[in-house]
C-alpha cells in the first residue's frame, strides 16, 4: 500500500475552555482552501450551538471513526476530521483507517446561532484532551463554537506551533471517491421513528464476532427493521453491523433513523448508509460491502477516469461549484452546456480529488476541497494503471462488439452487450462487474473512446 505523510499544522491545540460568554469550544484549523485561495488557518464559524451536548457527541462519533480500524484492528489509524463550511452548514467528515467506514456530521443552519458560516475545507485538531472534555459535556448549557482562530489571533499568528504528521495511504484517497459514487446510487429504503431506531441499533452486536458471517440483510416492517434470510426487494445490506457502534454516541438524542441502499442485485453484498436525524444536525455512517473490504477497491470511479472527456469536463464543472451545499447535476448541465450524463462523470472525476461529496438527505452533491491530488489517485489505482499500459502498448484489437486484449502470454475476449462489457478473465469470473470493470475492459473502453494513453500512463 502506497503511503505519504500529511503534515497538519495548527496554531495551537483545540480545547474546551471557560470564558466570559461561558464554555468555548475552539476547534483549530490546519491549512485549507477557501474562496480566497489557500489559507494557513481558515476561519469558518463563531457562534453558539443550538444543541451543544448533541453536537459534542456527534463530533466524537466522527472522531471515533477517524481513529478506528474495523478490520485488522492491531494496526494504528488516526487522521483528524475534515470540516467544510458550505455557507449554511458545517460538515465534519472522517474515514476509518481500514477504509471501510465513512462518517459525516452535518451541523445544519438551525443547529448554529452566530455569524454566517464561511466557505472552505480544512482539517480540525481533535486531540485526546479535547475528546475527554467533550465526553464530559452532560447538559445543554450555552456553548460557543469557534472553527478557526479567534479574531485577535487572525492577524497575529506568526506560524504553527503544533504539528501532526499522519500517514495517508492512497487507498484512503480512493475510498473518499468510491464512497461518494456508491452513495449517489442509493435510495431511501426505510425510515424509523426514534423508538424504533433505538430498539434496532441497541440490538446490534458491538464486538467483531459476526464480522466473518458474510452479508446480512434487513427489510422495513411495521415495527421498524427486521432481519431477512434473503435479499428481497427493498432489503438493505448490513455488512459488519458492529461497524455502526459510533452511532451509539448520539442514539439517545435521535429523532429518526434513515436507511439507504442500492437496489438488490443477485444477492451480492452491497454498501449501505445509516443516517441518524438529530435536532439541527445529521450523523451518517456509510459502510463498505464487507468489514474486510474497503471502499478503495470498489471500482466505481474507473469508467469516469478512463476518458479524456471527463478530464476536460471536470475542469469546466469545477469552475461552477462555488462551495454550494447542494449541487444538482441537471442545473450544472444547463450552466455548462454538457449533458447530465457527462456532468455526472465529471463530478465522479472531481470526487477522486476530494472536491465533491454526496448528501443522501438532500439527494445532491456538495462542494469541498480535500488536499488530495487527483493525478496521484489515478497513478496509484492499479487497474487504471494496468489498463493504460495495455492500451498504450497496442494490446487491444477491436472487432465490432467484440475485442481481444493481449496480456502477458494470454489473450482475453471482451464483449459488449446492452452497453455493458464482459470479459473472459478471472477478475470478471470472480466479481461479474460488481467491483467495477477489469483492466481488460477498461483498456477496451479507453481505445474505443480515444483516450490519451501515450507511454502507458497519462
Amino acid at each position: 500500500m502506497t503511503r505519504s505523510v500529511q503534515a497538519l499544522a495548527y496554531a495551537r491545540p483545540s480545547a474546551l475552555e471557560s470564558s466570559q460568554v461561558g464554555a468555548v469550544l475552539g476547534l483549530e484549523t490546519a491549512g485549507g482552501l477557501t474562496p480566497r485561495g489557500a489559507e494557513a488557518h481558515p476561519r469558518f464559524f463563531a457562534g453558539f450551538l443550538s444543541a451543544p451536548r448533541i453536537a459534542a457527541r456527534g463530533l466524537l462519533a466522527v472522531a471515533d471513526v477517524a481513529a478506528a480500524r474495523y478490520y485488522q484492528r492491531a494496526l494504528p489509524a488516526s487522521l483528524d476530521p475534515v470540516v467544510t463550511g458550505n455557507g449554511d452548514r458545517l460538515r465534519f467528515e472522517s474515514f476509518s483507517g481500514c477504509c471501510g467506514v465513512y462518517a459525516r456530521l452535518d451541523v445544519l443552519q438551525e443547529g448554529l446561532n452566530g455569524e454566517r458560516t464561511g466557505h472552505g475545507t480544512t482539517n480540525v485538531d481533535v486531540n485526546n484532551p479535547l475528546r475527554d472534555a467533550l465526553s464530559r459535556i452532560t447538559a445543554d448549557d450555552p456553548l460557543h463554537l469557534r472553527v478557526g482562530p479567534d479574531e485577535l489571533a487572525v492577524t497575529t499568528l506568526d506560524g504553527p506551533v503544533v504539528e501532526k504528521k499522519v500517514p495517508l495511504p492512497d487507498r484512503w484517497l480512493r475510498g473518499f471517491a468510491e464512497a461518494q459514487v456508491a452513495s449517489a446510487g442509493f435510495d431511501l429504503r426505510a425510515e424509523l421513528t426514534a423508538a424504533q431506531a433505538v430498539a434496532f441499533l441497541r440490538s446490534l452486536p458491538r464486538g467483531s464476532g459476526n464480522a466473518a458471517r458474510g452479508a446480512q440483510w434487513v427489510v422495513a416492517s411495521g415495527s421498524g427493521l427486521r432481519p431477512t434470510t434473503r435479499p428481497v426487494p427493498g432489503a438493505v445490506c448490513l455488512p459488519g453491523p458492529e461497524r455502526l457502534v459510533a452511532l451509539q454516541r448520539v442514539l439517545r438524542h435521535a429523532t429518526a433513523l434513515r436507511v439507504y441502499g442500492p437496489p438488490v442485485a443477485d444477492g451480492a453484498a452491497a454498501a449501505s448508509a445509516w443516517e441518524v436525524v438529530l435536532p439541527g444536525m445529521r450523523l451518517t455512517l456509510t459502510l463498505s460491502p464487507d468489514s474486510s473490504r474497503g471502499f478503495s477497491g470498489e471500482g466505481g470511479v474507473l469508467e469516469a477516469l478512463a476518458t479524456d472527456d471527463a478530464a476536460a469536463d471536470a475542469e469546466l464543472v469545477s469552475v461552477l461549484l462555488a462551495w454550494e451545499p447542494r449541487i444538482e447535476p441537471a442545473s450544472l448541465a444547463e450552466q455548462s452546456g454538457l449533458s447530465t450524463e457527462r456532468v455526472r462523470a465529471a463530478l465522479t472525476r472531481l470526487g477522486t480529488a476530494g472536491r465533491v461529496g454526496y448528501d443522501l438527505a438532500d439527494a445532491a452533491y456538495f462542494h469541498r476541497e480535500l488536499p488530495y491530488d487527483a493525478d496521484r489517485v489515478e497513478r496509484h489505482n492499479p487497474r487504471l494503471v494496468a489498463a493504460r499500459e495495455l492500451a498504450g502498448a497496442g494490446a487491444v484489437t477491436l472487432d465490432g462488439t467484440l475485442a481481444s486484449v493481449s496480456s502477458g502470454d494470454r489473450r482475453y475476449q471482451v464483449r459488449e452487450s446492452d452497453g455493458a462489457l464482459t470479459c473472459t478473465c478471472q477478475w470478471w469470473a470472480d466479481y461479474r462487474g460488481k467491483r467495477g470493470p477489469c483492466k481488460h475492459a477498461l483498456a477496451v473502453t479507453m481505445v474505443r473512446r480515444g483516450a490519451t494513453v501515450a507511454g502507458g500512463v497519462r
